[in-house]
């Protein structure tokens, strides 16, 4: 047999991580019996354990420690770690609230807001044509915004804090298996406290639940470290354009499971909307090709 290129392992292990992420949806779905903030202090807590050990086995404890000396990556990663757990908290409340399309609205729109901010924050140049993809993602939200009365809430702060917390970390030169370690560690002790002495839920105590229950708990890291894991190697192979094509793997996953097997109600208004955004991200996609078509 032929050994894999370098090229075809990062499509694999890009592959890997953005399925996990697509199905990441049916595990919390699984656990909706369980309070939301309980499932999130779990995902933090196993995610240090978890990472914990990955570092452990690559030896990267010289490189956590060195981070941990400079206050200024210190500082960044506490409000990387505070964006990440809400984004973590909306995207489990609306997993087992019914809001599984918000959920995979919001993340095919993170590419765009990614656009603008890199517009405002980062000096970067839009073309005509990723102001006509904006635009369009514009015109979707507004139609969701019209049908419900206000804005679709979580299709807005899952893009916009997932985009400002990839923004901080470009910040920050820190490995992803380290940086996920100490914005864990950073809010660690709330987790703790929270699930120690502020819950009162039936599954709160771990010494009183059934141990297939503890170990579906328990996997809430595996299910938060290993895609970013793979996500990092994919990264370390693959050019960015490539990698950018399998980031719409997952909310197309998600849009998936919302409709053909949570049932939940699409309109004719959230279609529109949807197709606005994929209308936008094809135009962003081929920006290339139809700059070449239309000279």
């Amino acid at each position: 047999m032929n050994k894999l290129t370098e090229l075809q392992v990062g499509i694999l292990y890009a592959l890997g991580a953005y399925l996990m992420w697509g199905f990441a949806p049916v595990y919390f779905k699984y656990l909706g019996f369980i309070p939301v903030y309980e499932i999130l202090a779990h995902r933090v807590i196993w995610s240090v354990v978890v990472t914990a050990l990955f570092i452990t086995y690559l030896k990267h404890w010289p490189n956590v420690l060195l981070v941990a000396r400079n206050y200024k990556s210190l500082l960044v990663l506490t409000m990387t770690s505070l964006l990440i757990s809400c984004n973590w908290l909306v995207f489990i409340w609306a997993i087992n609230h019914g809001k599984m399309l918000e959920a995979s609205l919001g993340y095919f729109i993170n590419p765009i807001i990614n656009v603008i901010l890199g517009l405002v924050f980062l000096s970067e140049r839009l073309s005509r044509i990723k102001w006509f993809a904006v635009l369009l993602a514009f015109i979707g939200v507004s139609a969701q915004a019209w049908q419900v009365g206000e804005l679709p809430w979580v299709s807005l702060v899952l893009p916009f804090s997932f985009a400002f917390y990839g923004l901080l970390r470009k910040k920050v030169k820190v490995k992803a298996i380290t940086g996920l370690f100490i914005e864990t560690l950073v809010v660690l002790p709330i987790a703790a406290f929270y699930l120690v002495v502020m819950t009162d839920s039936e599954t709160s105590n771990l010494l009183l639940n059934p141990w297939s229950l503890n170990l579906w708990l328990m996997f809430a890291g595996v299910v938060t470290a290993l895609p970013l894991i793979f996500f990092g190697q994919a990264a370390l192979r693959l050019p960015l354009s490539t990698l950018g094509f399998f980031q719409y793997l997952a909310p197309s996953i998600l849009f998936v499971f919302a409709v053909l097997v949570y049932d939940e109600p699409i309109s004719f208004i959230k279609m529109f909307t949807f197709a606005c955004i994929w209308f936008g991200i094809l135009v962003f996609v081929l920006e290339s090709k139809l700059i070449k078509w239309f000279k």
